[in-house]
């Protein structure tokens, strides 16, 4: 089983981003820490101030900056190298996911959220 030291959440939805903790909980990830931020924005300054994150799930329609820019600007980030990013969204299809691996993200997961889908997602299962 996969297991994070820091895990940065991103969803201007706070049940969004709590469900999306307690899957990864139930999925029995182990994280050391959650962040969580809001925005695109909010997550890169969340990024400067906290080293040591390993993987970034973000929702990919956000206001101030959007998941796809916030990804796009993280993986082109000399300093921000080695950071896993899942993008979670209810309008994932085959066009999308193909643009974002483009881009670098690891995994695209469709809502709704499930502990199947985050583990999947991030590696742990089989």
């Amino acid at each position: 089983m996969k297991s994070y030291g820091r895990v940065l959440i991103v969803d201007d939805s706070s049940t969004s981003r709590m469900i999306i903790q307690r899957c990864m909980q139930m999925a029995g990830i182990e994280v050391t820490e959650y962040l969580f931020a809001e925005n695109g924005l909010d997550a890169y300054a969340t990024l400067r101030a906290h080293a040591g994150v390993e993987l970034v799930i973000t929702d990919i329609n956000m206001p101030k900056m959007d998941g796809r820019t916030f990804a796009t600007q993280l993986k082109g980030d000399p300093a921000m190298t080695g950071i896993s990013i899942v993008i979670v969204s209810s309008i994932a299809d085959s066009a999308l996911e193909s643009e974002l691996r483009a881009l670098g993200v690891d995994s695209v997961v469709k809502k709704p959220v499930s502990p199947a889908k985050m583990l999947q997602a991030v590696g742990g299962a089989p």
